[in-house]
């Protein structure tokens, strides 16, 4: 059994960045990352994937985004940028090495990976982040193609097919729109698509938010219920909405096998039904500690587990601040995360 000074369960942003926070307290962390390279799971989103935050706010601690800081990088912008944060972080990243179960060990936690092996830390955050759990309501009454967002990558599989997106986020309207080129879409959603400006006054709408100051408040925790989140826009999706492309309709109140019920009773024929209905805390290795509800959402409070003074978490949504788990937020929660968690521990 191999004995680490901090562990940290995910190798994407938050895994990296609670890896950064780590070093800057002189802790020498192991990183486990599941997959074959530290960039989480940037690699699996659709092909046209663009941040909504410019790069000038989308670098994680100790490294600007590269390029013009104005401009809204892409998922493969991402990737690459991941890749070279990681090779230059200058911490133990073992790639490949998916946890199983977490138990409780004397004063800390004996980490099982899948391959057999174990490790012993007594400071461990989980930093898997929600990718690898989808949301997925149940629609079993629907028998067209039914799939979440994380399974779309790009819109010619769709060509004339009549498709309802599921969603009023940011990745419902951008999937939505590309794909009404290709298709006959409507976004159905359970309350109107509220749009936001993309650049107010000619400055990017994270700007403000930082600026302000209410980007990084810390309140995110104390929201019972997260508010229902706007679309940043620089005009072409309510355009595009406004000219029915895709149409906007509130959701299905049933399913009829390939057919969808409307409000108003009428039946409609669907090839096929895409979820952008978010994700959960992919957080099951942890199960037998029971740290976790009965949905699988962490006992935590501001990141901090309140079940085990070890056991942290970063990258959870409306964990700390209005900035959620982004590129832009998490290495402000990691570097809480991390001292706090320290403190504990020490």
């Amino acid at each position: 059994m191999t004995e680490v000074d901090a562990l940290v369960i995910g190798g994407g942003p938050s895994g990296l960045a609670t890896a950064h926070a780590l070093r800057h307290t002189g802790r020498e962390p192991v990183v486990l990352e599941a997959g074959p390279e530290a960039v989480g799971s940037w690699p699996s989103y659709y092909d046209s994937l663009t941040l909504f935050s410019p790069a000038r706010f989308s670098g994680l601690p100790g490294m600007v985004f590269p390029g013009d800081p104005e401009h809204y990088p892409h998922r493969d912008e991402v990737v690459d940028y991941l890749r070279r944060y990681a090779k230059h972080l200058a911490v133990d990243i073992r790639t490949g090495h998916r946890a199983e179960s977490v138990h409780h060990d004397g004063p800390g936690f004996r980490v099982r990976l899948t391959n057999g092996a174990e490790v012993r830390t007594r400071v461990l955050v989980a930093a898997t982040g929600s990718f690898g759990r989808p949301h997925r309501p149940d629609l079993k009454s629907f028998t067209g193609k039914l799939l979440h967002a994380s399974e779309y990558r790009e819109p010619t599989p769709f060509a004339g097919q009549r498709v309802v997106v599921v969603g009023a986020g940011n990745s419902a309207v951008q999937i939505g729109v590309e794909l009404a080129a290709h298709a006959q879409v409507t976004l159905a959603t359970r309350k109107p698509i509220r749009f936001v400006p993309q650049r107010p006054l000619g400055r990017d709408a994270h700007f403000w938010a930082t600026a302000t100051g209410i980007d990084s408040a810390p309140v995110g925790h104390l929201l019972r219920t997260p508010p229902h989140q706007p679309v940043l826009d620089h005009g072409r999706y309510r355009a595009a909405l406004t000219a029915g492309a895709p149409d906007q309709r509130r959701l299905f109140t049933a399913l009829d096998g390939t057919r969808v019920i409307w409000p108003d009773g009428s039946r409609e024929h669907v090839d096929t039904i895409i979820l952008a209905t978010g994700y959960r805390p992919d957080l099951s290795y942890i199960t037998a500690l029971g740290a976790l509800d009965g949905e699988g959402r962490p006992h935590q409070r501001r990141g901090l587990s309140t079940t085990h003074p070890g056991l942290g978490f970063v990258g959870l949504e409306w964990q700390r601040s209005l900035a959620l788990a982004t590129l832009r937020g998490v290495g402000r929660d990691a570097r809480y995360v991390v001292s706090r968690l320290l403190a504990r521990t020490s």
